[in-house]
């Protein structure tokens, strides 16, 4: 039998030279959603080996002409037998025409009670009046019966009160002098209330709060973490847990002696050139939660958990038992013994009671992080705050931890998302995170997919989506190839979007996408349209349609967070001084000489100076500094203008270089100022910069106008 993939060992051929894939297998690959070109013009065809493994992880076998020709004739019938697509997604306000037969009689359960009759000969129309929510279709038609989930979706997102601006913060390096070694959720309250009150900010934009895979040492990155679903209780204020309150004096003074090793830990991240240490936290941490968690609790308090476990359902019960599962066998559940390596394993029930206490635990963590997360953001709104907190949810999770365990059936197993090869880096990426499986989450009805989006919007005024344009299509990247040899894999746009403006129209949600990078033509309109706000980085920000010169500040679109970096790029301080050239240097990363690269750095700079001075936002001759470009920002239509933290001591350092692993402590940076030394939060809200910065981006008021 011919095939289309190598066997193990065999020598691969270049994609460039293998022939291109027969046109049977491009049919298939583009019946499940697969692109068969490299994205761009004049794009090549992806290879047969990355298409075979591809719609391998879509659960079809291609690896054959036969399989080929069978999948094909399969996917037809299947799709004619169908009365109704697994999920249908509307929008509220627009008849919707369904492809069923003329004599189908339709009926809506409506979410909240109630149904709705739609007689034939008009069955093929849902009315445009549907209320929005979570239905059940069913259909009839000549004794076939089909049932489908019905989501109709609001036609745009919530929007903001109104232009604001804020700071750009990673929790984890905003320490204060009560922290244990990094920023927690207290700190967050306290950063947000001195924003808001004293500054007049309207948000605080944050890392992922994700869990974090519990491996040792652990992966600092906020963006591959074990869970997107619950955060991290790594970021609990200890003394804000009531029950410290009610800890007998033995407890106590264990804790206190905690306390006292955690300030010497906060002391040595305080000092120069110190870093965050976030496991030699949580082992603190935990252990005094563990006694934390050995305090009764009085009735109102255990009736507030019992609500909350209601609530979490069975996600909460398998997070936690997939965390006192790790305890015992490690944090990869692949090399668990079999009959655990599944949610509904043949030995986890078993497994679940003998570790009842630690499961318990674990869900109890969940709690405290759910209510101290809550307290943040009603300290934000109660400042001042229009927005709050604006959290950030990561494209994926890692595929060792506990989302894909508890996910792997609407997961693509064996599969990585990344991005293609473009002009800043050439290689292509993987990020090492399995993707949604289009198909497999519209059989579920998208529920994973609201839920997850249900808990990150909870205590959120905003949520910032990394990658948005995840949403339309991902790079897979099969385990073992290349990124270079990956494929773009579509989802229902329509679906994805319509599930998003749903639950943020529940929760009063504004959600910003991250759409930096090479971005499908028509994606960013399509989100303007439904109202997801984009991200604009001053230094990208040109007329690539003309000569590629500075984008004038009136023709930047209004939708969008406006910053000067972010956590991948580069601070304000280091682009002025040109320490990012130098430090890329020091590390082998430039891709030129190191001359080219200052010189093309310093014409970058010029040109910024020249447009500034022209708008008369800095005066001739004079250097140009942060302040000047924040003006910038500020004369942008933008509805929202970020504030990198970071920028207000100077701190030259990125928190993520990307391309680096250990040659650089990303993810591991406490906040400090132009010469090494670290930064707390008390001496934060006392810097200069905080009380000019606010001044400069106050929005304009009818006693003020000139602001």
């Amino acid at each position: 039998m011919a095939a289309y993939h190598d066997s193990d060992g065999a020598e691969q051929v270049p994609a460039q030279d293998a022939p291109p894939p027969p046109a049977e297998l491009l049919a298939l690959a583009q019946a499940y959603g697969v692109d068969t070109r490299h994205p761009g013009p004049g794009g090549q065809a992806v290879g047969a080996r990355t298409l075979v493994a591809v719609l391998g992880a879509l659960g079809v076998a291609a690896g054959s002409p036969e399989e080929v020709r069978e999948a094909l004739e399969r996917h037809r019938a299947g799709q004619q037998a169908r009365l109704l697509p697994p999920c249908v997604v509307v929008r509220q306000g627009r008849r919707t025409a369904l492809d069923v037969p003329a004599d189908a009689r339709l009926h809506v359960a409506l979410e909240g009670g109630g149904s709705w009759e739609l007689p034939c000969g008009h069955s093929h129309w849902l009315p445009a009046d549907l209320p929005l929510g979570r239905h059940t279709l069913t259909a009839e038609s000549r004794g076939t019966k089909a049932r489908a989930a019905l989501i109709v979706a609001p036609q745009r997102l919530p929007q903001l009160p109104g232009r604001s601006w804020g700071f750009l913060a990673q929790l984890y390096s905003v320490l204060s002098d009560r922290s244990w070694g990094m920023g927690d959720l207290g700190d967050l309250a306290e950063l947000a209330q001195w924003a808001g009150a004293g500054l007049g900010a309207g948000f605080v934009q944050i890392n992922p709060l994700h869990q974090a895979l519990p491996a040792a040492p652990s992966d600092p990155s906020p963006y591959r973490p074990s869970s997107r679903r619950f955060a991290d209780p790594v970021h609990l204020r200890v003394e804000a847990v009531p029950e410290y309150a009610f800890l007998n004096g033995e407890q106590r003074a264990q804790v206190d002696d905690l306390a006292r090793r955690a300030a010497r830990l906060r002391e040595e991240v305080l000092g120069h050139d110190g870093l965050i240490d976030r496991d030699a936290v949580w082992a603190l941490k935990r252990e005094a939660l563990e006694l934390l968690h050995e305090v009764p609790r009085g009735p109102g308090r255990e009736a507030a958990y019992g609500t909350f476990r209601c609530r979490e359902g069975e996600w909460l019960r398998r997070h936690a038992l997939w965390s006192a599962l790790a305890e015992v066998h490690g944090a990869d559940w692949h090399h668990w013994p079999k009959g655990l390596r599944h949610p509904d394993g043949p030995h986890v029930e078993q497994a679940e009671k003998e570790l009842k206490d630690r499961v318990e635990f674990h869900r109890w963590l969940a709690w405290q992080v759910d209510q101290q997360l809550a307290a943040a953001q009603q300290a934000a709104r109660e400042s001042g705050m229009p927005v709050g907190l604006i959290h950030d949810l990561a494209v994926g999770a890692h595929p060792d931890g506990a989302d894909a365990w508890a996910l792997q059936d609407v997961l693509a197993g064996g599969i990585s998302v990344g991005a293609p090869p473009d002009a800043f880096n050439a290689h292509g990426q993987d990020w090492g995170l399995p993707p949604w499986r289009p198909d497999a989450l519209a059989e579920a009805g998208y529920a994973p997919y609201a839920e997850l989006l249900r808990a990150a919007i909870r205590h959120a005024g905003a949520l910032r989506i990394d990658h948005v344009m995840g949403l339309f299509r991902l790079w897979w990247v099969p385990v073992g190839h290349p990124p270079t040899e990956g494929a773009y894999v579509r989802y229902d746009a329509e679906a994805m979007l319509g599930v998003l403006a749903l639950e943020a129209h529940r929760a009063g949600t504004a959600v910003i996408g991250e759409d930096l990078g090479t971005v499908e033509p028509g994606v960013r309109e399509e989100l303007a349209e439904r109202g997801v706000l984009g991200t604009s980085v001053l230094w990208f920000e040109r007329d690539w349609q003309a000569d590629g010169g500075i984008l004038a500040a009136d023709r930047w679109r209004p939708g969008c967070l406006a910053t000067l970096t972010t956590h991948d790029l580069p601070s304000t301080a280091a682009r002025l001084s040109g320490e990012h050239v130098e430090l890329r240097h020091r590390l082998g990363l430039l891709a030129r000489p190191l001359g080219e690269e200052q010189e093309e750095a310093a014409a970058e700079l010029a040109d910024w100076r020249a447009e500034l001075t022209a708008r008369g936002l800095l005066q001739p001759g004079e250097p140009l500094s942060m302040p000047a470009l924040y003006r910038f920002l500020r004369s942008t239509p933008a509805e929202l203008v970020g504030v990198w933290l970071p920028d207000l001591v100077g701190d030259p350092r990125p928190q993520n270089l990307p391309g680096t692993w250990d040659q650089y402590p990303n993810w591991r940076l406490p906040i400090a100022d132009g010469t090494g030394v670290p930064v707390t939060l008390d001496r934060l809200a006392t810097t200069p910069a905080a009380r000019l910065l606010a001044h400069l981006l106050a929005p304009p008021s009818p006693r003020n106008p000139s602001l």
